[in-house]
């Protein structure tokens, strides 16, 4: 898939692994796919990105502090046009926003979504690059 493949409205664009042992989680994924993992540390949160080659293909990072109920998981970023104005679309159609939306910085804005009948899913609007 391409980049710009990744950026179109409505598309998978990420995944990403929260959990509870960030160090266990790198050796496991190192191991098991063979993923070359560069440790990214900024805006106060720490971060890895698992790469393929050069071409990135997921993050890695802990349980937030606000969230310390939160299980190990793997989540998905799904494109959006606006991640603002869908999000207001959310709540009217049965679904519940778990996390506003918010800029990760030089990134994008982001929000945590949830359908009707509670499966999660992010959403996001990448900035654009000048």
């Amino acid at each position: 898939m391409s980049l710009q493949a990744t950026k179109e409205h409505g598309v998978f664009s990420w995944n990403e692994l929260v959990t509870t042992d960030v160090p266990a989680a790198k050796a496991f994924y190192r191991a098991a796919l063979g993923w070359e993992l560069e440790d990214l540390n900024g805006g106060g949160m720490d971060y890895t990105m698992a790469k393929l080659g050069q071409r990135e293909v997921g993050g890695i990072m802990a349980v937030p502090k606000d969230a310390p109920d939160m299980p190990p998981a793997w989540g998905s970023y799904v494109t959006v046009d606006n991640v603002d104005a869908r999000v207001a679309r959310i709540a009217p159609l049965g679904g519940k926003v778990l996390v506003a939306p918010r800029d990760i910085p030089n990134v994008g804005r982001f929000a945590v979504i949830a359908d009707p009948q509670g499966a999660m899913l992010a959403l996001i609007t990448y900035f654009k690059k000048e």
